[in-house]
């Protein structure tokens, strides 16, 4: 609960807050009031309700009806005049948060989190730390895949970060569940419409950076993506960076003055003896391991994972077990067909992920390499250029150019987009599923392999703003197929 008195003090403290604007004719005693509830969806309000309001889509008929549910009180940037009293302030995305850490009694400072950002491998890292810090701690997760409150229930997030509202309702019900560890993915997109406003963690940990979420709904240029992942470098009390990482001495410099880890090959920390399911570390990370995910950039998670857990009380032993545990669902994920040749099903969606994926498979897989490839829409546009370019380097590798979670734009036009960069063969399937099935069906030798990128395991397409179901995933209509 928060009273009001709290509200206006944390908002005047943080230079957020304007006026109070009450129609002249409401007569209510509102010096006195606590509120017991939180919200920014106007079907779920009462009596004891703070509402917020927020979205550029919000339209005055919706906090109408939550006055006539019995609201009394309103946070937001305009006043929208529906004759109850109106918190004034001037962001109310920074307000959200605050008044969400204090509503929920600052679980932050109950738990030890750590946030890993990077255009890929968050989820992967943070499944590597959620294995680590399991061995001897009791970790609560948030993360694209898979989120836990207390290590035994696991659902689908909707956010790679979530809303404020609810990230500090998820941490008071870990702390509550008896949860020690909290390991989130941290989006440029959470700092972009502040969802972790005024959240310190305990360590940073900055994975690589290339060009994506880069269009009109997302960041306008890669400056102001840069930008916003740093942030979390900012606000994180120890760090852990890439050396190998683009733009690295911008990243090194900002952190000179917090305490810091560095890894990769222009560190201590790295990777000397690497083999498929096996690597050999130097530095504080100094030992042997055993891993289920192929490729050298999930070793690289791996030893930014346990460099991490090491600050946050994990030893070697935990290390190395955690490592070797780790799997994660739809990221390398690998089917065998009848035949002996491997599917591989992986969440690669980006220019740079892609190109890593093809580049470990055809490491392992010398005969005919099939890739199926889509580009979502109305997000990561540039996307669409980038695959285009990437696999004219590739020109070995049969492609299909199939739906991802198309939006509200046309799939074949999507592809079509992709395809203009393009200056080799390549065919268009839009059904995805078919798509699948006639790549599986080509498959000759165990040398062969399908590659299925870009939705991981995500058990739906996305059509016009809502998820169809009808869509198994990829990795259920490949085995559908073997």
């Amino acid at each position: 609960m928060i009273r009001i008195e709290n509200v206006l003090a944390l908002l005047k403290k943080d230079k957020n807050f304007r006026e109070i604007l009450s129609d002249e004719n409401y007569h209510y005693n509102w010096e006195n009031v606590t509120f017991t509830k939180i919200s920014y969806d106007s079907r779920d309000t009462d009596l004891d309700t703070l509402f917020f309001v927020k979205g550029a889509a919000f339209k005055k008929e919706f906090l109408e009806q939550a006055v006539e549910n019995g609201l009394r009180f309103y946070v937001a940037e305009n006043d929208y005049e529906v004759g109850i009293p109106a918190i004034i302030v001037t962001d109310i995305k920074k307000a959200m948060s605050l008044l969400a850490m204090e509503f929920y009694g600052s679980p932050q400072d109950k738990l030890k989190i750590l946030a890993f950002t990077g255009t890929k491998g968050k989820t992967t890292a943070a499944y590597f730390a959620y294995n680590i810090l399991k061995q001897n701690h009791k970790p609560a997760m948030f993360s694209t895949m898979n989120t836990t409150l207390d290590g035994q229930t696991f659902f689908k997030s909707q956010l790679t970060t979530p809303e404020s509202l609810d990230l500090f309702k998820m941490m008071a019900q870990a702390v509550e569940n008896g949860m020690t560890h909290l390991i989130m993915e941290v989006s440029s997109q959470a700092y972009l419409t502040k969802r972790v406003y005024g959240l310190t963690f305990d360590v940073g940990v900055f994975l690589n950076i290339s060009p994506d979420h880069i269009g009109p709904i997302e960041h306008p240029t890669f400056e102001d993506y840069f930008f916003h992942k740093r942030l979390l470098m900012e606000n994180s009390r120890a760090v852990v960076v890439n050396s190998q990482m683009d733009h690295f001495q911008v990243v090194k410099e900002q952190v000179e003055n917090i305490p810091h880890d560095i890894y990769g090959k222009f560190s201590d920390n790295q990777i000397t003896k690497s083999q498929a399911f096996s690597f050999t570390a130097t530095g504080k990370l100094a030992g042997d391991y055993d891993i289920q995910l192929i490729g050298s950039f999930n070793q690289e998670n791996a030893i930014a994972a346990g460099l991490t857990c090491l600050r946050l009380g994990a030893n070697l032993s935990d290390v190395q077990k955690g490592i070797a545990q780790t799997t994660v669902p739809g990221r390398m994920e690998v089917l065998t067909q009848v035949n002996s040749a491997k599917i591989f099903v992986d969440y690669a969606h980006n220019g740079d992920s892609l190109q890593k994926l093809l580049d470990v498979v055809l490491e392992h897989q010398t005969g005919q390499v099939t890739l199926l490839i889509g580009a979502p829409g109305n997000k990561g546009e540039s996307r669409r250029k980038d695959f285009g370019l990437l696999l004219n380097h590739y020109p070995g590798v049969k492609v299909i150019l199939t739906a991802d979670d198309p939006n509200f734009e046309d799939p074949e036009k999507i592809c079509q987009e992709i395809a203009q960069y393009m200056t080799r063969d390549y065919e268009i399937i839009i059904d995805r599923e078919q798509a699948i099935q006639t790549a599986m069906s080509k498959t000759e030798t165990a040398s062969d392999a399908v590659i299925i990128a870009g939705k991981g395991a995500d058990a739906y397409q996305i059509v016009n703003g809502q998820k169809d179901p009808s869509y198994l995933g990829d990795l259920e209509i490949a085995k559908k197929y073997l």
